[in-house]
């Protein structure tokens, strides 16, 4: 059974299923986030949905990019959970599928190109405080010892 993190759903509502890729992407002594503007502002990690025809690992690689600027390498799945959410953007009530991924940021090509979005370095231990979703921060956390193997190899 797939781990659920926020709120449960609600009974009577129908909710679409949206499967996405994100990444946690250390290098130096921090990870590489996005500050999403609207519908809220939050931190998160880069990723987003999976289009028509892509793989997992090619739309973390095109989700990433368009949310930071940066390519990335060497991506390796951690898990997965779900949540349900409104997704205001979509107007949808979605049973979001959540891949996780641990990958190498490598290089910067640019601003991210999705509007809305600024990339940020920030070091785990804050990140762990500022990451909006409750997914993220669990996956985060449970998998410090392997962030800080990447960042000793960056």
């Amino acid at each position: 059974m797939m781990r659920r993190f926020g709120d449960a759903p609600e009974s009577g509502r129908t909710y679409r299923i949206r499967t996405g890729a994100y990444a946690i992407l250390p290098a130096g002594d921090g990870l590489l986030l996005t500050h999403q503007d609207a519908p809220e502002p939050e931190v998160q990690l880069p990723g987003g949905g999976i289009d028509l025809g892509e793989s997992p690992v090619q739309a973390l690689i095109r989700e990433v990019y368009e949310e930071t600027g940066w390519r990335i390498a060497r991506p390796k799945r951690l898990g997965a959970y779900r949540r349900f959410t409104y997704m205001p953007e979509y107007d949808l009530w979605a049973e979001k599928i959540c891949l996780i991924y641990m990958a190498a940021p490598v290089m910067p090509y640019g601003d991210p190109t999705e509007i809305g979005h600024t990339a940020l370095w920030m070091h785990v231990d804050e990140a762990l405080d500022t990451l909006a979703n409750t997914g993220d921060r669990d996956f985060v956390a449970r998998h410090a010892s392997l962030i800080t193997k990447f960042q000793q190899r960056g």
